[in-house]
């Protein structure tokens, strides 16, 4: 049983079609999958990724229109990365970014690697991180007709950041539980507090890192627009993720049970830090029920919704999206 790197990670929104613009328009992934969430039906669920949604590419969003801000702080997902090739794209970055009117930080170092802060229209913080010099998990391909060069586009997640005030409960999580070891650490530039700690997973590299921050300056985070909700990390297969659900009940650790997502199957548990961890399959993936060239472009829905469309249909607006031809 190895935990492979990070599967997706799912944030909120308040404005589905401003977010729809952004990560397609300005950020240029591909709209692989708009439904809704599975466990609330009046709210989209976008899947963002890379050309076919491959595990470890997709950042996804839960629209709920009445979310009021987030206000950062500790117990949270505080930082999603999102891989780019080269050094170069990074300078390309920077031009867009600028160009888009889009709040960012510049080219800075994160440890040997090169990264560009920014925030998109809600505040989310997000982390474009080159892959130049990386070794370990690969990314995956940027979609033919991104409005980005596909030698500049995002090929991926990157380290998810977690801040937390008493690290040990996350850190016994990591190492003890998941089959993350710590392999580094980096200097805070922003708080001046402990060094970020670096795990990694699997084969490694920008693709199997989790980067924790301890603070014991801020409050609890407020989430809302522009926080996350959860981190997925990936499992090969459903067996696999049976043998992880026997461990968590072995260890008495509360999870939700195996649950059918459709595009792959999870398992969800917290740490005592409060972070919400999902463990999902990379299978079977999201052509399951549309194809390639035509993902994203109508609302799907998994076969056990599909009986309720009318009633879904109903309760959220609609939401236009381009066709790849």
């Amino acid at each position: 049983m190895e935990i492979k790197g990070i599967h997706h990670v799912s944030a909120i929104t308040a404005n589905a079609k401003q977010n729809l613009h952004f990560y397609t328009e300005v950020l240029g992934m591909r709209l692989v999958k708009k439904t809704v969430n599975q466990d609330d039906t009046s709210m989209y669920h976008l899947f963002y990724a890379d050309e076919a949604g491959n595990p470890g590419t997709d950042f996804t969003f839960f629209e709920i229109p009445n979310a009021g801000q987030t206000y950062p702080g500790t117990g949270s997902i505080s930082g999603t990365s999102l891989r780019v090739p080269t050094d170069a794209a990074l300078e390309y970055w920077q031009d867009r970014l600028t160009e888009f009117n889009v709040d960012h930080d510049g080219i800075l170092k994160q440890g040997e690697r090169n990264i560009l802060n920014l925030r998109d229209p809600e505040g989310q913080r997000i982390t474009l991180v080159s892959d130049e010099t990386n070794q370990g998990v690969s990314g995956g391909k940027v979609w033919a007709h991104s409005s980005v060069p596909v030698n500049k586009g995002i090929i991926g997640l990157g380290p998810t950041k977690l801040t937390v005030r008493k690290p040990d409960a996350t850190i016994r999580i990591l190492t003890e539980l998941l089959t993350f070891n710590q392999i580094g650490s980096y200097p805070n530039s922003v708080s001046g507090q402990a060094d970020i700690l670096v795990f990694a997973t699997g084969e490694g590299g920008t693709g199997a890192e989790i980067h924790l921050e301890v603070r014991d300056d801020l409050p609890q985070e407020r989430p809302g627009r522009g926080s996350v909700h959860h981190v997925a990390l990936r499992v090969d297969n459903n067996d696999e993720l049976i043998k992880w659900k026997n461990r968590l009940e072995e260890i008495q650790l509360p999870n939700s049970g195996l649950v059918e997502r459709f595009y792959f199957k999870s398992v969800y548990f917290r740490d005592a830090n409060g972070i919400l961890f999902e463990l999902a399959t990379d299978g079977p993936g999201f052509a399951v029920d549309e194809d390639i060239e035509h993902l994203g472009e109508t609302l799907a829905l998994p076969p056990y919704l599909e009986n309720q469309r009318g009633k879904i249909e109903a309760k959220i607006n609609p939401l236009y999206t381009k066709r790849s031809h």
